[in-house]
């Protein structure tokens, strides 16, 4: 039934004319899932809240300004997050030039040491200022690096979803082995993803908790991420959220990490 379900998908896919013909399905897929994911409008803002919650229940919070602005679709991209609290962390401010062809560059502003620390390419995988997330979570990962296949058809949420393997072309690239996920036929967003390590055990998992139509583009307004290993889990829910691009490209420059928007401190 399952590889029935998984014909019955690729058929459908090629249906949609000659560039699905051109390209791989699930690779499509997973393009079009970036697309909606991380490049929806031309750039945006948003208020972030961040919940931590640790194997005993014990919950802490942040929030946050998030920015961003594409530079080209699937192409260059500029992220800033600010931290408004808790006062243990307002102020640190996150920086990121995502680049589609080689390493992005990202910088971190540690305001307690007043320290501007440039994060390494290999540090991709770490942990997102102690949440679950990692910096690749947050600024995306492009597709064109793995290599994608479909599973099948399921359903998240009440939704239809088509499932769909992505594994690394280069294994370093990437803490985990092979990814699954269950991508929105109608949104084309990501509701679940699980990631596996080389023994085939589950190690993360992200689930999309809601998602709402704002600007006439499709958001993940809740997003949780389970680190099965620890039993922890991080979610952020996002507020305020406009699709209107707040800033300009050159303006996300270093100088932001020390000297945030205004509007955006609050």
């Amino acid at each position: 039934m399952k590889q029935m379900l998984s014909t019955l998908v690729i058929v459908l896919l090629l249906a949609g004319g000659t560039a699905w013909a051109q390209q791989n399905p699930a690779e499509k897929l997973m393009t079009d899932s970036h697309l909606a994911y991380y490049y929806a409008g031309d750039g945006g803002s948003a208020k972030v809240k961040m919940v931590l919650t640790n194997k005993k229940g014990k919950t802490r919070e942040r929030e946050f300004w998030m920015l961003r602005r594409d530079i080209k679709d699937l192409g260059n991209q500029n992220y800033y997050t600010y931290f408004t609290k808790p006062g243990d962390v307002a102020g640190t401010a996150f920086l990121v030039h995502k680049h589609a062809e080689g390493n992005d560059d990202r910088w971190l502003y540690i305001p307690a040491i007043d320290l501007v620390k440039r994060i390494a390419a290999d540090d991709r995988s770490s942990s997102f200022v102690g949440s679950d997330f990692s910096y690749e979570d947050v600024s995306g990962r492009l597709p064109i690096l793995d290599n994608h296949e479909i599973v099948g058809a399921d359903s998240v949420m009440g939704r239809a979803t088509i499932e769909v393997k992505s594994t690394p072309k280069d294994a370093k690239t990437a803490e985990w082995a092979y990814r699954l996920s269950w991508i929105d036929n109608e949104t084309k967003l990501p509701l679940k993803e699980e990631y596996f390590n080389k023994k085939g055990v589950a190690i993360r998992r992200f689930e999309a908790g809601k998602i709402e139509t704002i600007e006439g583009f499709p958001t993940a307004v809740e997003r949780t991420m389970y680190n099965l290993k620890r039993k922890q889990h991080t979610t952020i829910s996002f507020g305020e959220i406009s699709y209107k691009t707040p800033m300009k490209a050159d303006e996300f420059n270093e100088r932001l990490l020390k000297n945030p928007p205004r509007e955006y401190t609050r």
